[in-house]
């Protein structure tokens, strides 16, 4: 056999293997845009996965839509800070300001309607260039092309000046941050190409601290620093508002940045660089990112002939990599929520847990494709228990923010206890998520749960989503004792976990707000998505929360009349206009009758038609909204995508099931949208999932078999993912309603 022939024969040889020799790297299917318009509040620049740097553009705050320093519709760039969240509906970091400019020196960004009176620049997106770990613009009022890459702790600066004969200069302002406060700033010249300092700051996270040294490629010729717009004399300077301004030669072609950043000091700040970035070939850093994501974004592949679908899955696969963040150095030194230094700790420490949104797709998901982090993310959840006292709710840059109702860490911790991951003192963690609801009566409204079995709504705002999130805690910790063995414990929790109960009002079929003596909140109607009428519940109304126990989905259907009232009552909330209220929050979007697909308590909703034996309808509902409510566009998610929930939920239900109550390890079944998916597993193994007879039309499952056998439930297990094998659909257009009908093939609340 020749070697044309040798070639020809390896090549049909892999195709028949069904591996696609020309398929491109997955980070090619990413669109990083998607999301950085409409309200979707992605993070828009360089970074790589998990990384403590975000590195991108900030434009100049205009409000929610800017809560992650950028938005599409802007033209204007202040600068380059190294840190931005991603998909929040709250703002802040944007530290360490980094800017270039050419001609007079100035030190202050300017505004909005006159950004020229300071060194801001307006900018075109035809001259972005955007990807996973890179991104490119130009700066018009400069002509300076900014080209950005990252390790995970520190971001890479490339600035290209023009040869135009006007001064060039590089400021870092360490005023500017993201609608947050600085409270002390520090800069000082360790020597012409070498700058250290910190910048604290007050806002979203209360107490951040961060460390940062900057080494240039090129010598500083001056370096002057300012606080405000006044002159500090020396090489140092400190303040609320600090500014260091480096000036150049002429025409200084190119000049790179290496910033580092830490939680602990500068000098961990520069071990960081000389430990990630040794050297100064920027396109090998961006190869590096590039690789890093494709290696994540690989351990997930589709099949499908619909290239919008290919990448809105990989960008969305890429967001849920975003959040959260390292929080630590390169040898493992991190600051803890006490504001203690930790060194060398035994694990990665992690940061930025949205978990009200995200315990309910995006740390299951981690569970299935990224088991390597989930003891760090754990570890790290219990040294922040150690350290303030209960798990974390809001975690945000080594300080606890409180935000959103109830302690959802417990929900993590018990679900990887569940699943079996070993990384981790069970001990401690059974510790952690028990006295992180029996230990913790002054935090809103959890002693009312000891007396009155429910949170009165004159004792704090949002006292019904309080009580049904910590319902689903409880239900957590019910599950997690009943393993350990711990028979008083699971009577005490499991009872806990249906004080939902008592807020249900049986004339109207809601659960309402009571007061202290049991009567219900007067100020009532299910239909208003405003206050005062949704002052009980949290971004959302009483339609919204009638479903929200995934812990005892069984006692919501007992509580609604049975499985044909229960299954009515959800066809009318998802085919039921919700009517337009001009205050309601913007997080009310993606409407699908009243269900707000933008917003995270409703995330379950259409699987519960499984546990009534109407999966077709799960079926239905879920296509819908995967091919409606997601779009490869700036604004093409529905709401802010939350750290990656929203994304995580897309992931999940596009490969045809989702965790309506991740502590019972179970996944409840949909419509898968791709005609194939492999999923890389530990050890070697791979779990597929094919559709047989897919199409936009077929979004029905006529039957499934499971490793070759037929399979009737409409739920499948952890284990049996893990395990590695096939889950096999087969597709058509029209509901076989007998699939999952049985009761015994539904899915359940505990198993």
């Amino acid at each position: 056999m020749n070697r044309y022939n040798r070639t020809v024969f390896l090549i049909l040889g892999l195709l028949f293997q069904g591996i696609n020799v020309f398929s491109q790297k997955p980070t090619s299917y990413v669109n990083p845009l998607i999301g950085a318009g409409g309200h979707g509040h992605v993070f828009l620049g360089a970074n790589v996965p998990f990384g403590a740097v975000q590195v991108g553009p900030s434009n100049i705050f205009k409000g929610w839509d800017w809560c992650s320093g950028y938005h599409y519709s802007d033209s204007i760039i202040i600068g380059f800070p190294q840190t931005h969240l991603s998909g929040t509906g709250g703002s802040d970091l944007g530290d360490v300001l980094i800017m270039p400019f050419t001609g007079t020196i100035k030190t202050d960004k300017g505004v909005q309607n006159n950004h020229s009176i300071g060194y801001s620049s307006l900018f075109s997106h035809s001259t972005e260039k955007v990807r996973p770990g890179y991104y490119r613009v130009v700066l018009d009022d400069y002509k300076i092309a900014v080209e950005l890459t990252a390790s995970e702790r520190v971001a890479f600066h490339q600035y290209q000046f023009p040869n135009d004969n006007k001064d060039a200069h590089i400021i870092v302002d360490l005023k500017e941050g993201i609608n947050d406060k600085p409270t002390d700033t520090y800069i000082k010249l360790l020597n012409d190409t070498t700058l250290v300092g910190y910048r604290f700051s007050s806002g979203w996270a209360n107490k951040q601290q961060l460390y940062f040294a900057v080494i240039l490629s090129q010598p500083i010729t001056q370096f002057n620093i300012y606080t405000n717009d006044t002159l500090v004399n020396g090489v140092s300077g400190r303040s609320p508002n600090i500014k260091g301004v480096m000036d150049f030669k002429r025409n200084p072609g190119v000049i790179k940045l290496k910033v580092g950043i830490s939680p602990v000091s500068e000098e961990n700040a520069l071990a960081n660089i000389a430990f990630e970035i040794p050297h100064w070939d920027f396109n090998a850093i961006a190869q590096q990112a590039d690789d890093k994501w494709n290696k994540e974004l690989s351990k997930i592949k589709v099949e499908t002939d619909n290239e919008t679908d290919r990448r809105i899955f990989y960008t969305a696969l890429y967001h849920t990599m975003i959040d959260p963040t390292l929080f630590n150095d390169y040898n493992n030194d991190y600051r803890g929520t006490d504001k203690k230094v930790y060194r060398n700790a035994p694990f990665k420490n992690y940061t930025i847990f949205s978990l009200w949104d995200t315990y309910r797709a995006l740390h299951p998901l981690y569970t299935i494709f990224q088991p390597e982090k989930v003891n760090d993310i754990v570890n790290s959840m219990l040294a922040i228990y150690q350290q303030q006292g209960k798990l974390p709710i809001w975690h945000l840059m080594g300080c606890e923010s409180n935000l959103m109702p109830g302690i959802s860490g417990v929900q993590v911790v018990v679900e990887a206890y569940m699943k079996k991951f070993k990384g981790f003192d069970t001990q401690l963690a059974y510790e952690a998520v028990k006295n992180s609801m029996l230990n913790n009566d002054g935090y809103r409204g959890l002693k009312y749960l000891k007396t009155l079995h429910y949170i009165p709504y004159e004792a704090t705002r949002e006292s019904v989503a309080r009580t049904m999130e910590y319902g689903i805690s409880d239900g957590s910790i019910a599950v997690m004792a009943r393993q350990l063995n711990q028979k008083e414990d699971f009577d005490l929790f499991t009872e806990r976990s249906k004080y939902y109960k008592n807020y249900f009002d049986p004339a109207t079929l809601f659960f309402k707000g009571r007061d202290s003596s049991g009567k219900c909140n007067p100020q009532f109607d299910p239909l208003k998505s405003s206050r005062p009428w949704i002052n009980d519940y949290c971004e959302g109304n009483a339609w919204e929360y009638t479903w929200l126990a995934p812990q005892d989905v069984e006692g919501i259907i007992s509580l609604l009349g049975g499985d044909k009232k229960f299954a009515r009552r959800l066809d009318y909330f998802f085919n039921t206009p919700l009517p337009h209220d001009p205050k309601a929050p913007p997080d009310i979007a993606g409407l699908v009758g009243m269900y707000a697909h933008g917003n995270e308590p409703g995330h379950h909703n259409i699987y519960l038609y499984a546990y009534v034996g109407q999966q077709w309808k799960t079926a239905e509902k879920a296509r819908y909204i995967l091919h409606e409510l997601y779009k490869d566009s700036t604004d093409g998610i529905s709401g802010n995508e939350d750290c990656g929930q929203m994304s995580a939920w897309y992931i999940l239900s596009s490969l045809g099931f989702y965790p309506v109550f991740p502590a019972n390890c179970a996944y409840v079944i949909g419509s898968p949208l791709f005609n194939k998916a492999v999923i890389q597993l530990p050890e070697g193994k791979t779990f597929v999932i094919t559709a047989i007879n897919n199409s936009p039309s077929n979004v029905y499952i006529q039957n499934v078999k499971l490793n070759g056998k037929p399979y009737d439930k409409t739920y499948i297990m952890h284990q049996d993912i893990m395990q590695g094998g096939e889950l096999e659909f087969v597709m058509g257009s029209k509901p076989n309603k007998k699939y999952g009908k049985a009761k015994e093939n539904r899915p359940k609340s505990t198993y």
